[in-house]
């Protein structure tokens, strides 16, 4: 879910839900030039406006954006013509040029997409084209029914971001940290938007391991959800599987198209797997084949979403640290799952690993009349710097939650202390 929106990524994303690719929220900049009179002029984005989407996207991010929505004209091409994605331009409506652009992308047999790519050109900021086109992708995805919910993962290097998405009805879900590297690692706020009625359906859950029991409150009182009955799961907490020969001797195949299949061929249909928006592009198996792990790895963003294991999860449970340390080595400076809240052994072996729970999706995944919530976790190789993001007071009880968690995984204990 590390894709950023101009949150997104979430996004992605494929992180933070870092994820799929992330596009993110730029920086407000207060306009030069005069504000214009008329509203700007929104229509679908049509294959005759690539050029000018891409001469948009690099005056707001640069060299640096790492997201195909705004640098590779085929992906561009296939989300304009994806039936189940909409993309909505802006234009200036006395010279017609195009001013701003995003989209809500999804994918075919899911009901749950991602707001990315917002980008607003800098000398018409300020005048809530941002929000205009964010209001009306979700008039036309959530608002008709054909979502059941929107994501973003939005960037906290300022303030703006986050505000342009909260006035959208979008609401804090929880803290993504150090999910992307945009000249420098960001982390980013997963926001999302939901259906009417929608939370409203979500399958109860019994018990958790007693780590994620903060981060439930503090989503409980964010969102207006509760957590009956929840308690912590008595299963004992697996101990680290710390470094073995074996994980060593792990091999990572890149060939993204040999990957996708083989896991079409292992995961015929989406019930041995979720991770809305994510393809893997990567496989990482021991020498002996007895499991599989698919990843999508973001070179250019610098992350990476773990997405399943066959034959199943828990299979490459006792694996997790040398699965992690090969993708740290492959460039993922952050190493996301997504795993639903019932699955407490799988979150259990996460845990145990040194991933933090970051984030939680409630009523992320439909199933029958109901939905599941899932939780994101995470696991950074660079030092976290939270002295640089700007937080809207929504989320600050996110990144509390997480900086109290993160203390309890990765400091010892004053019994652990030597004297």
């Amino acid at each position: 879910m590390a894709t950023p929106v101009a949150g997104p990524g979430v996004t992605s994303n494929g992180a933070p839900l870092a994820g799929a690719d992330a596009a993110s929220v730029p920086a407000p900049v207060t306009s030069t030039g005069p504000t214009p009179a008329a509203a700007p002029v929104i229509t679908p984005a049509a294959p005759a406006d690539i050029a000018e989407l891409r001469q948009l996207y690099y005056a707001v991010y640069g060299p640096h954006y790492p997201v195909a929505l705004g640098t590779d004209p085929a992906e561009m091409a296939r989300l304009i013509e994806d039936p189940y994605s909409l993309w909505l331009v802006g234009r200036c409506p006395g010279t017609g040029a195009l001013t701003g652009s995003a989209a809500i992308h999804g994918e075919a047999g899911s009901r749950i997409g991602r707001l990315e790519g917002i980008a607003v050109h800098p000398e018409h900021r300020s005048a809530g084209l941002a929000a205009t086109l964010t209001e009306a992708l979700c008039a036309g995805m959530l608002d008709t029914g054909r979502l059941d919910s929107v994501y973003a993962t939005v960037r906290t290097v300022s303030a703006g971001p986050q505000r342009v998405v909260a006035r959208n009805g979008f609401r804090p879900l929880g803290i993504l940290p150090n999910a992307v590297d945009l000249r420098s690692r960001e982390s980013l706020a997963l926001y999302a938007r939901h259906s009417a009625g929608v939370l409203d359906r979500r399958i109860p859950v019994t018990e958790v391991p007693a780590p994620l029991l903060p981060l439930l409150r503090t989503a409980g009182a964010a969102l207006g959800i509760g957590y009956p009955g929840v308690r912590a799961a008595t299963a004992p907490h697996p101990a680290p599987s710390g470094t073995r020969d074996a994980g060593d001797r792990l091999e990572m195949i890149e060939a993204p198209a040999f990957v996708r299949r083989r896991f079409r061929e292992r995961f015929p249909s989406a019930e041995g797997w979720f991770y809305p928006l994510h393809t893997p592009n990567v496989l990482l198996t021991p020498e002996d084949g007895r499991f599989e792990v698919y990843a999508y790895l973001n070179r250019a963003g610098g992350y990476c979403s773990l997405l399943t294991a066959h034959p199943d999860p828990a299979a490459a449970a006792a694996c997790l640290e040398p699965v992690t340390r090969a993708l740290a080595r492959a460039g993922a400076g952050y190493v996301e799952a997504l795993v639903p809240l019932a699955h407490h052994e799988v979150l259990s072996a996460f845990l145990a690993e040194g991933f933090v729970a970051g984030a939680v999706y409630p009523a992320m995944r439909a199933d029958g009349d109901g939905f599941h919530d899932y939780a994101v976790l995470s696991r950074s190789g660079e030092r976290i710097d939270f002295r640089g993001v700007a937080v809207e007071p929504p989320l600050q009880p996110y990144l509390d939650c997480y900086v109290s968690a993160w203390a309890s995984t990765h400091l010892p204990t004053t019994s652990e202390v030597a004297p």
